[in-house]
């Protein structure tokens, strides 16, 4: 795992080798070596040693217990908990949200993963009468609405069973997914196809499709996606409305993936 190296911008070669270390330790499955982060970086061990006890100065390195190898140190976990990823996104994404409302004269969410549920952590609208359900910081089911099924694209069997268990799951509506394997099967399609759709199966008459927002790595950091009243919302107007949450989605994804821009 070489440092990246941008060929237009300056860069603080140190610096990029000690994040170089964060993300080598924070990926490994096992305490990393100093030999192991001597030879991702390409330094000899005394370098990787200053480097690596820095870190650990500072709290982003620790060492287990009679080890001289690394793992991730309590400053990580201070600094993950402490800071609101939520709000970040909101910052992130608010712009392409009120885009997507306007673009399609409806309204947009954006919503982040909360226990069992989809939490709505902004949202803009449309200029319709007829209001659409689902305020910012409303908790929605994840089975059962397309914001809540975009967020478990990823599910597979062993996971919905850890997160539902193993019974039926409540029915709110007469379309409402009740089985894991339903569920099962329809995470499976919207990995395929990249989106979440919801026939009135949290609320009847209302009609949503949301897509996943993923980081780098693939993993689903939150949702965005439109409702709509089914007498609005027409079946035959998802292959259009998706194509422009899937663009959506995608430019947040670009925007939250800064480490692939050049500037």
């Amino acid at each position: 795992m070489a440092p990246k190296k941008s060929p237009l911008v300056p860069f603080i070669q140190s610096l990029d080798r000690g994040l170089t270390i964060i993300q080598m330790v924070a990926l490994s499955k096992q305490p990393v070596t100093l030999s192991e982060l001597a030879e991702a970086l390409e330094v000899d061990r005394s370098s990787a040693f200053r480097l690596a006890h820095t870190l650990r100065r500072r709290g982003f390195l620790s060492c287990p217990p009679g080890r001289k190898d690394y793992i991730l140190g309590p400053s990580m976990w201070t600094l993950s908990h402490q800071y609101d990823w939520s709000n970040m996104l909101v910052r992130v994404a608010h712009k392409e949200l009120k885009t997507l409302a306007n673009d399609l004269n409806e309204t947009a969410h954006l919503a982040v993963r909360e226990g069992k549920s989809a939490l709505f952590i902004d949202s803009a609208h449309a200029n319709h009468v007829i209001a659409v359900a689902g305020q910012t910081g409303e908790l929605v089911p994840l089975y059962c609405t397309a914001h809540g099924k975009a967020l478990l694209a990823d599910a597979d069997e062993r996971e919905l069973k850890s997160q539902f268990g193993q019974g039926a799951l409540t029915r709110h509506t007469k379309n409402t997914i009740t089985s894991l394997k339903s569920l099962l099967e329809e995470c499976h399609e919207i990995k395929t196809r990249g989106y979440a759709t919801d026939e009135g199966e949290y609320a009847a008459g209302m009609r949503c499709i949301a897509a996943p927002i993923r980081l780098e790595d693939g993993s689903i950091v939150g949702s965005i996606g439109i409702s709509a009243p089914d007498s609005r919302f027409l079946k035959e107007q998802y292959p259009s409305y998706s194509k422009k949450v899937l663009r959506v989605a995608a430019g947040i994804a670009a925007l939250l993936n800064t480490s692939e821009q050049s500037e």
